[in-house]
């Protein structure tokens, strides 16, 4: 990681996720809020993209894409909820890994030989995103999708939740 700023083009781009969450539960119109959607997923790919080429990697930034993606998920699929587009189920199992991961994070830095632990993208966490970010599309677009898209995300995120409980659990024994 160069620079530790927050003022690069990616960090701001990731930051725009920010505003369209907020943007994303006022907005009714069913295309209005594709478009949404589809800005959400092209930022997400265009700032790691930019950071890449441009040579622009922050310890701000490793925290601010995440942080943007898993604010900007949790907004569009708790705002699905309360219209009843998914169930409390569905939203439970769409975000278990986010869950999972908070949870993680938690433990990982209350419990000593842990906390030198490094919590690093992984293949599995990021298809997990990827398919959330599809699976919104097709609930806006028609209800009756939100059963096979949520268990979809739902199969893949426990295949994540398994994959960085080892990567953990290897570090842990790195640390010992």
């Amino acid at each position: 990681m160069e620079r530790d700023s927050l003022a690069t083009l990616p960090n701001a781009i990731s930051m725009s996720r920010l505003f369209l969450a907020a943007l994303f539960p006022v907005v009714h119109d069913h295309d209005v809020r594709l478009l949404i959607l589809a800005a959400a997923g092209a930022t997400d790919f265009l700032d790691g993209w930019l950071a890449r080429r441009r040579h622009q990697f922050s310890r701000m930034g490793a925290l601010i894409d995440p942080f943007a993606d898993r604010i900007f998920i949790l907004v569009a699929i708790c705002t699905l909820l309360l219209e009843g587009r998914v169930t409390t189920l569905q939203y439970f199992v769409f975000l278990m890994r986010d869950f999972a991961t908070a949870g993680a994070f938690v433990y990982a830095k209350s419990v000593t030989s842990l906390r030198t632990a490094t919590f690093k993208a992984r293949f599995s966490g990021k298809l997990a995103t990827v398919l959330q970010l599809v699976a919104l599309p097709a609930i806006v677009i028609d209800a009756r999708a939100a059963v096979w898209a949520v268990w979809i995300v739902g199969a893949v995120s426990l295949v994540s939740i398994v994959d960085y409980t080892i990567a953990l659990a290897r570090d842990a024994k790195k640390a010992a």
